[in-house]
């Protein structure tokens, strides 16, 4: 810790009610970030609906090996997730926000472990920034939210990179006591996060790890500590937390590896057949995306540290942090297959060096208290053109005042934030500038509840169209779908709690077909299709309930065969 930092933290520390302050904000700031709202979306994307299927097979079936869909293994992403969303639902009962709670839980402890980190090497008031600026980047609230594997990856690996960074003797410096030569604790705990990380997504967890400690050592030449890490008690607690599944899972399932491992690893990551296919660069504009509200500030503030010509040989926990980021981005970019939550994991490494950076800002400051005055400016400015837009009846443009008003108090917020840190102002100015920046984001991600009354179909069409089909008695083993997207299929699946089959694939005479009105032309002409609902929009096109049956029982004029 530099003398400065070190300086400043103690003046801070000499006032309770300033420590009062920041602690009731940060808690404020976790509980809002990570909490609020967990269910007040349905399920979106394809992910959602069919793990949480998953985790609730495993919780009713009692079957915690085989992660089964719609009967059938499922070896797409190993186990960790389900499980915990498992005992989630068997606690909380079966619901979103219990399906979301385990990823909202990673990204907490993940939060406080690297805010450990940051106080033990830097000082209080670089994990108080931390502890603000991390929960709320879009990143983190994003997933923190959703009921995937991205959070639990990302939060157990960063777990297990703090766990690094003790063993490896960051954390060490002439005020503190010296650590015992071999650090038992961090090397079983290192283990076994690490551990839970390959049961979140597989392998990928093994090689971040290694290659940012393997450039962290190549930078600072710390070959020694490096090596540590494979100590024979940090490969027995990875082993005995992350092999019992895997073997269990193997002998029950031969075609596991051959799926898991060769199919949705090596092929993922060395060929385009899932069709997920990038340019090199399109993790640079994810992590700017991930690090809102706080890109414009991180990128004035990262900048102007690395032309201060900071050295980084000096800094070790720099040096770790860095690798840590740049390895994930880089190890994701040469990869075939790209998704905005493959590079979540390097998010937390760079909000740590933000943190850090602006804690010791100098010239620094002006040059972020420009970025972030012009920013906010220009932000304000183009606010100003979105009531012009949403004219349109289309329900992609009905949420632009709310998205308006968001990139606003981001704007705002960076501004604050480039004031707090000249250091002309008083204790008590910086502390205002500082909520003042922070509590307008925080009341806008507690107020998604009501955008999602205020505009109903967020809630989702997919719940809508669940319940209203429960509600109209329609059996589930009579309905098909039509001209329907993954998605909508995923999700409804999950929320009638049945595996309804696709029209083409499936066939019913006399029963009943969901579909997108505008395939209803589409539908076999032999059948008698009667549409119970009219036109009901859920908010992403209208949905037509067809009544069918044959042409051979169906009374009515002739003609009335044609679909509707």
């Amino acid at each position: 810790m530099n003398e400065a930092d070190s300086s400043s933290n103690e003046r801070f520390g000499q006032s309770l009610p300033a420590r009062i302050g920041w602690g009731a904000l940060i808690v404020v700031t976790l509980a809002v970030c990570y909490f609020s709202n967990l269910g007040a979306i349905g399920f979106v994307g394809p992910d959602e609906p069919r793990y949480a299927w998953i985790a609730r097979d495993m919780a009713e079936s009692g079957d915690w090996v085989t992660p089964r869909l719609y009967g059938k293994p499922w070896f797409e992403k190993p186990v960790l997730y389900y499980w915990m969303a498992a005992a989630s639902f068997k606690v909380f009962g079966v619901s979103e926000t219990a399906a979301r709670l385990p990823s909202a839980l990673c990204a907490l402890f993940a939060t406080l472990a690297l805010a450990w980190l940051a106080w033990r090497v830097y000082g209080g008031e670089t994990a108080r920034w931390l502890l603000l600026l991390l929960p709320t980047s879009v990143g983190m609230i994003g997933f923190s939210h959703a009921a995937a594997t991205d959070m639990p990856f990302s939060g157990m690996l960063t777990i297990a990179m703090v766990c690094a960074a003790v063993a490896l003797g960051i954390v060490r410096d002439e005020n503190t006591p010296v650590l015992p030569r071999t650090p038992w604790i961090a090397l079983i705990l290192f283990g076994f996060f690490l551990g839970l990380a390959v049961l979140a997504k597989g392998p990928a967890a093994i090689i971040l790890s290694g290659g940012a400690v393997f450039f962290w050592a190549l930078s600072t030449k710390r070959w020694r500590d490096a090596l540590r890490l494979l100590h024979p008690i940090a490969i027995v607690s990875f082993c005995a937390t992350a092999l019992p599944w895997y073997i269990l899972c193997a002998r029950r399932n031969p075609d596991f590896f051959r799926v898991f491992i060769v199919e949705h690893n090596f092929k993922r990551y060395l060929t385009p057949e899932f069709q997920h296919i990038q340019p090199f660069w399109y993790y640079v504009v994810v992590l700017s995306i991930e690090l809102l509200p706080w890109s414009l500030i991180a990128s004035a503030a990262l900048i102007g540290w690395l032309f201060a010509r900071t050295k980084l040989n000096s800094d070790s926990t720099a040096v770790f942090l860095i690798c840590w980021a740049l390895f994930c981005a880089v190890f994701f970019s040469i990869s075939k297959s790209k998704l905005p939550g493959y590079v979540l994991p390097a998010l937390p490494a760079v909000v740590f060096l933000v943190a850090k950076v602006i804690t010791s800002a100098k010239r620094i400051s002006q040059r972020v208290g420009i970025a972030g005055a012009t920013t906010g400016g220009a932000i304000f400015a183009l606010v100003s053109l979105l009531p012009i837009l949403t004219s349109s009846p289309n329900n992609s443009l009905v949420l632009l005042p709310y998205i308006g008003i968001l990139m606003a108090a981001f704007g705002l917020a960076n501004l604050l934030i480039a004031l707090r840190l000249m250091k002309s102002w008083s204790p008590i100015v910086r502390a205002c500038l500082t909520f003042l920046a922070i509590a307008p984001i925080l009341g806008l991600f507690a107020g998604v509840d009501l955008v999602v009354q205020n505009y109903w179909f967020l809630a989702n069409s997919y719940r809508g169209v669940a319940a209203n089909l429960v509600g109209r008695g329609i059996p589930a083993d009579r309905l098909r779908t039509f001209g329907l997207d993954r998605s909508t299929q995923y999700a409804l699946n999950f929320y009638l709690h049945a595996e309804i089959k696709d029209w083409k694939q499936d066939r019913v005479e006399d029963g009943y077909v969901l579909a997108n009105r505008k395939y209803c032309v589409q539908l076999d002409t032999k059948l008698n299709c009667e549409d119970l609902w009219g036109r009901v929009d859920f908010g992403d096109g209208a949905w037509a309930l067809l009544r069918v049956t044959p042409v051979s029982s169906a009374p009515g004029p002739a003609g009335s065969g044609q679909p509707h």
